[in-house]
């Protein structure tokens, strides 16, 4: 399978969950939806673990590592997805999905500032068409 196979898994994945935590926020505060999700994330990791066995990988990995994808799931799947929460809850998810789903941009330039990597005439117009895509939803 390819990379872009598992792109477009994700986009169809990530696409459906925002209805349903927008229908499973009705009348739960976003903090309590939050908890309810993270306990799915949990069952998720548990039988994974319990099937994959990954401990021998995880135990040669190197504490920098170890602090950036832990500093970087606690900023997404805790930080990120409250904050996401308080917007499912108050707006239109036709809307606000869109708009917190330009994170791509931040992250295409992050990876121009930090990473160096090319900034190509095709990824800037990419760019623009987000930003331009965010203020349409915004109006």
């Amino acid at each position: 399978m390819t990379a872009f196979f598992w792109a477009l898994l994700t986009a169809g994945i990530w696409g459906v969950v925002p209805l349903m935590e927008k229908l499973g926020l009705a009348g739960v505060p976003p903090t309590v939806g939050l908890i309810v999700r993270s306990l799915g994330v949990m069952i998720g990791l548990v039988t994974f673990g319990c099937a994959w066995s990954p401990w021998a990988a995880i135990r040669t990995l190197n504490w920098s590592s170890i602090a950036l994808l832990a500093g970087g799931g606690f900023l997404a799947s805790f930080v990120g997805q409250w904050a996401f929460y308080q917007a499912l809850k108050a707006g239109a998810i036709s809307q606000l999905t869109p708009v917190a789903g330009a994170y791509p941009l931040v992250a295409a330039l992050l990876g121009w500032w930090v990473l160096h990597e090319p900034f190509t005439a095709t990824r800037a117009l990419g760019a623009l068409c987000v930003v331009f895509g965010v203020v349409l939803l915004r109006t």
